[in-house]
Order: structure tokens, then C-alpha cells, then sequence
């Protein structure tokens, strides 16, 4: 029977598992952590359930739908749409298609022209039938030059787009690939935005339960130190050295440059900060399970209503939201989150929002790779490295929820075809 060793038990990692023991192969993933999940995980804080950052499952991704059973996650929706808020204002956007009780507000918001809906429609249609294998090729554009390419107004790329795909992209300057846009759109007008009820970190428990019942063992708070690929290959975890017939790299980026040495594993991160806060219920804010986008300014980029798409996120009688600031922030939590609640008094001037408590922050570095555009040329295959040594982790593919479990299963038909 083949040996297999999977490095880290991120959503890439938990899917190779799966489908190398689902071929027959033996297989342990060695996982540095108490826990699986890589960046998507969750802990439980007084009663509430905070995920690594702001965090949300496209649900029209063709992996997640492949690998993810979505009946047992108890997935909580979204509304398609979002509250586009600036001091003293807020409007609605939304789908049409999805939301029709919402079209009076959006065709009669001031942030909105009927040329831009019009385009956006068009947009909708252009991409619907857009394969993945025909966006991610040839030459590339920005998001910005993209959408000024086909007449979008400034005031609707800087109100609505930067924002969204801010949260999205963790670039509200709109400078990353124009193929991540136009996938995401793609998977926007395909899907839904959900979170499982028992937090992101359920979509990683059920990968690991599935690659548990298929054969495969999970060895927590191990670290695999170094690896060679010779004539065999070995790698060193702890004080042993083990043999197998082949290993799979699905570490986060940095850590898999440093043990497989390919220099084209992206390290360039884009990060964020996300805080958490509670509120009482009678404060709720009537965003009816929409993202609320800074409209008006740069902090924070976004507020999610967390526990009125997924009330099992908060306890009984209060409510949870999360505010998410791009890139790295010197200042204190503190301070980041009186502006928060400077904020969120600005877009509703009819609320005080002294009850606004701070939770938790989450200072996430490495949130992402960066992807300006034409990036998947540079990026490594599954097959980069010598020996029988593979990469699994997003940075083969681009970086989403679907980038890693896709590249999970193509580092596993690789080993598997291999022997």
C-alpha cells in the first residue's frame, strides 16, 4: 500500500487526505495545531462564535459543492445585495433577480445610476457561462480597468465596488486580477453567501470527518521540520524521521517554500483586521442579513450582522457584528474600535451605540496571497517540486475556499496517478 504523508490539515490538506485514502493509499496528515482548518477556523467566546476573520462560503463554487455536504452544515444565508452606508445615509443594493421586494430601493438609490444597473445586468449575463479554465488564461487587467473598461461610473465603483470587493479581495484600490472578479461574479450570480450556523470552522471539522471515515489519520500538534527527496523520500517530524512513498505539501505558503525550496510559491500577503462586537438585541441594526459597505470612507471597510444571518452565533439577547480593516493597523484594538463605533453612529445617527462592546480582534497578516493581474502565470504546479513531492494549498490555483479544496484534490489524482 503507498504511504502517503500530508503536510498541514488546512481545507487543502483535509481534501487530499480524503481522496488518497479514498484511493487506497495510506495516508496521515501531520497538522502543527491543536486544530484542522488552517485559516478557516472558529472558536467560541462567551457564548459567541468567532471565526479567523470574516469569513463567508460562495456557495456556487464548483469544489465546495464537490466536497462539502451542505445539508449537514445548517448553512445560514446572506441576502443577496448590501447596505451601502455613508454618514447620514444609507441605501440598498440588491439583486432583483434574487430580492424583488428590494428593486423600489434600488432603483431609487442615489448611489446608483440605471446606466450602471444596466451594465451590471449585462455583466451578470457576460460571465454566466464562464468556465474556470477560460478566465484564469492568457493576458489580464485590473478590477479597476476592467470595470472602466465597460462604463461603470466612479461614484458606483467607489461606493459599491471598492468596498465589496475590498472584503473580497482584501484590495480596495481594485488593483488585483480582473479573472478573480470576473470568477467571483460568476459564483455570486451561481450561488449564495453563507456561513454554517456552527461557524466556518464546521466546513474544516467536516472535511477532517471525512477524511477520517475514508481512512485517513489526523495527527494534531506535530510539525513536520524538514523534508527530503532523494532515491526516498523522508520527512522529519520531531525527533523521527519517516519514510514515505510520497508527500503531499498543503502548508501555508511560507512554511511550503521553506520545505520544498520553490521560489514561485507566493509570499506577498495581503492581511486585514477583523473585530468583533456585541450589542443588545433591541439595537440590531436593520441591514435584513446584508453586508453594510463603507460607502462614505476606508474604516472599516465593511460591517457583517453576523448573528442576524446565523443567530446561533450570539448568545440569547445580544447581537453580534464584525468590522473588518484592511491591511495591517499599528493602532491599538481600542482605538480601532471607537472608530467602529465613530462609524457606525455616523450611518445611523438615530442610535447610540455605547452598549457597542469589543470582544475580540483578529490581526490577520497573511489573509491571502496578493494577486495583481496575470498572477496564475507565475503560479507552481502541483508537481513543482522534485521527488515524489507535491504541493496542495491555493497558491496553485488562486486564493479561495474552492482554490484549496480543488488544489487538495489535484495533489491526491497526482500521487495517485504516479504509482
Amino acid at each position: 500500500m503507498t504511504q502517503v504523508i500530508v503536510v498541514g490539515g488546512g481545507l487543502a490538506g483535509l481534501v487530499a487526505a480524503r481522496h488518497l485514502a479514498e484511493g487506497g493509499a495510506d495516508v496521515e496528515l501531520v497538522e502543527r495545531r491543536d486544530s484542522v482548518g488552517g485559516r478557516v477556523r472558529s472558536r467560541r467566546v462567551d457564548g459567541y462564535t468567532l471565526d479567523r476573520g470574516f469569513q463567508v462560503l460562495f456557495t456556487g463554487y464548483p469544489a465546495a459543492r464537490r466536497e462539502l455536504r451542505y445539508e449537514n452544515l445548517d448553512l445560514r444565508y446572506f441576502t443577496a445585495g448590501a447596505t451601502l452606508a455613508r454618514p447620514g445615509s444609507r441605501s440598498v443594493l440588491a439583486d432583483p433577480r434574487r430580492d424583488p421586494f428590494s428593486l423600489t430601493e434600488t432603483l431609487f438609490n442615489a448611489n446608483v445610476t440605471i446606466g450602471d444597473m444596466t451594465r451590471l445586468l449585462k455583466l451578470w449575463r457576460e460571465v454566466g457561462g464562464t468556465d474556470e479554465s477560460e478566465v484564469f488564461v492568457g493576458a489580464d487587467e485590473s478590477i479597476g480597468s476592467f470595470l472602466k473598461d465597460r462604463g461603470f461610473s466612479t461614484q458606483f465603483v467607489e461606493r459599491f465596488f471598492a468596498p465589496f470587493y475590498g472584503g473580497i479581495t482584501l484590495d480596495r484600490s481594485l488593483s488585483t486580477s480582473a479573472a478573480v472578479f470576473q470568477y467571483t461574479i460568476r459564483m455570486l450570480a451561481d450561488g449564495s453567501i453563507a456561513v454554517p450556523a456552527g461557524g466556518m470552522g464546521a466546513i474544516a471539522d467536516q472535511l477532517a470527518a471525512s477524511a477520517r471515515e475514508a481512512g485517513a489519520e489526523i495527527t494534531l500538534d506535530s510539525e513536520v521540520e524538514a523534508l527530503e527527496a532523494g532515491d526516498g523520500t523522508t520527512v522529519e517530524i520531531g525527533n523521527e524521521t519517516r519514510a514515505a512513498d510520497a508527500v503531499v505539501v498543503a502548508a501555508d505558503p511560507k512554511r511550503a517554500r521553506d520545505l520544498t525550496g520553490i521560489e514561485s510559491i507566493p509570499t506577498d500577503a495581503r492581511g486585514c483586521v477583523t473585530q468583533y462586537f456585541s450589542l443588545p438585541t433591541h439595537q440590531q441594526l436593520d441591514t435584513e442579513r446584508k453586508l453594510i459597505l463603507n460607502a462614505g470612507g476606508t474604516e472599516p471597510n465593511h460591517v457583517a450582522p453576523l448573528s442576524t444571518v446565523a443567530p446561533e452565533y450570539a448568545p440569547a439577547g445580544r447581537e453580534l457584528l464584525s468590522a473588518t480593516f484592511l491591511g495591517e493597523q499599528e493602532r491599538s484594538d481600542e482605538a480601532l474600535a471607537e472608530r467602529v463605533r465613530e462609524a457606525l453612529a455616523a450611518w445611523y445617527p438615530e442610535r447610540r451605540f455605547a452598549d457597542c462592546a469589543l470582544l475580540a480582534t483578529d490581526r490577520i497578516d497573511f489573509a491571502q496571497f496578493a494577486q495583481p493581474p496575470g498572477f496564475y502565470h507565475d503560479l507552481p504546479t502541483t508537481d513543482a517540486p522534485d521527488g515524489e513531492v507535491y504541493l496542495a494549498g491555493d497558491y496553485t490555483n488562486w486564493s479561495s475556499i474552492h482554490g484549496a479544496m480543488e488544489s487538495g484534490r489535484a495533489a491526491a489524482r497526482a500521487v495517485l496517478g504516479s504509482r
